[in-house]
């Protein structure tokens, strides 16, 4: 792991280099292809001069010597392409190998986390982690337990009692009428009529006399 870490850096300069010196050269080959050119085109313009001054020998050597820069110049576009297709080339691949080594890398760390933590030291964490929580929840539970009068109380008399409650709440309100009814007559007892009626009675039995004695 360690080789392929250091031996990681010299590869990489090594692209790199690779790299600069194929741009070097395609900049070299492109300022010749410009000087080419320029030589190409003012053959033609001497091969003009002398077909004016009707000098057909030499305007037909100016035209061979453009046919010459010609053909060097597409020579050196044929080696510009193969420089750029090794440029393509030697990126993908270093591309290519920095994911691969990446990915290694990866591996190895995993590889390593896993030896440094196995299955047996987990199981025995969760097991460390379970039997924390349920001290911790038999601790709670003691705090959480009535003391003194309180513990003596009867959970299902108290129980029981609350059930009596209920029920005599619930029938309290089936009792109650719905809406407010009419005040009851007032009954009276017998013996006892009431002290107008009473007197009315007099006045009838006294009338009644009256009219007897006449």
């Amino acid at each position: 792991m360690f080789t392929r870490i250091f031996g990681k850096p010299k590869q990489e300069t090594n692209a790199l280099a690779t790299l600069d010196k194929l741009n070097e050269t395609l900049e070299m080959l492109e300022k010749k292809e410009k000087v080419l050119l320029k030589k190409a085109a003012g053959e033609v313009e001497k091969a003009k001069e002398f077909t004016k001054a009707k000098n057909k020998r030499a305007a037909i050597q100016c035209l061979k010597r453009k046919r010459l820069y010609e053909q060097q110049i597409e020579q050196l576009g044929n080696f510009q392409l193969r420089i750029h297709d090794q440029m393509i080339m030697l990126e993908g691949a270093k591309a290519t190998t920095e994911t691969v080594d990446a990915l290694r890398t990866g591996a190895s760390a995993m590889k390593a986390m896993q030896k440094a933590t196995n299955i047996d030291d987990v199981d025995k964490t969760m097991d460390e982690i379970n039997e924390q929580t349920e001290n911790m929840k038999q601790i709670q539970e003691a705090l959480s337990a009535p003391i003194g009068a309180a513990a003596d109380f009867d959970e299902d008399e108290l129980e029981a009692e609350l059930e009596e409650l209920e029920g005599a709440e619930l029938e309290e309100q089936l009792l109650q009428p719905a809406t407010t009814a009419p005040a009851a007559p007032v009954r009276v007892p017998a013996g006892r009529q009431p002290a107008k009626k009473v007197e009315d009675e007099d006045d009838e039995l006294a009338e009644l006399q009256r009219e007897m004695a006449l």
